[in-house]
């Protein structure tokens, strides 16, 4: 009988493969992910975060939708729905973000399995990150999480207070 032998995916040919219709690959432990292009629900509370973030940040970092990280090298190339670079390590990027941004958000989409998000949200807090959020539309709420095992539910009424300063009511990410 034989055998077949699956080979992982290295970042180097990750890079020459074309993305597949209807959605985009992302690089997860060696294997190509597809992630499905959002709809208008999700592309609207990734509009508004960024907008929010960018004037509560101002001059702290950057700010940016659908933002690439390698948070491991060689078998690594995910991507953030909304992510927050400090100014320092934006103007330090070569090529790409290694390691994963100091703020990492994901907006729960129907194809988000449990398992995904936790496994995300582990490899971003152990990679870089100093918080991970995950915001969902539907209950409208925001489960923040932070390196050292705290997570918190923000919900409407509530404000989220920033890493970089401030705070963002939870009702505006969603108005």
């Amino acid at each position: 009988m034989a055998t077949t032998t699956t080979r992982l995916v290295t970042f180097e040919v990750y890079q020459a493969v074309p993305n597949p219709p209807g959605g985009i690959f992302e690089l997860h432990h060696g294997e190509l992910f597809k992630v499905a292009f959002p709809e208008f629900k999700h592309v609207r509370a990734q509009w508004q975060l960024r907008r929010l973030l960018e004037r509560a940040a101002g001059d702290a970092g950057v700010v940016e939708k659908e933002m690439p990280y390698r948070p491991l090298p060689e078998y690594e190339c995910w991507g953030a729905d909304v992510a927050f670079v400090a100014k320092a390590r934006w103007e330090s990027i070569d090529k790409y973000l290694f390691g994963a941004p100091e703020l990492v958000i994901e907006v729960l989409s129907p194809s988000n399995s449990v398992a995904e998000l936790l496994e995300k949200r582990k490899l971003c807090l152990e990679n870089g990150s100093r918080e991970f959020w995950a915001v969902d539309t539907k209950l409208c709420q925001v489960e923040v999480s932070t390196p050292d095992g705290h997570t918190i539910t923000y919900k409407s009424g509530q404000q989220i207070p920033l890493l970089f300063g401030g705070h963002l009511a939870v009702d505006a990410i969603f108005a």
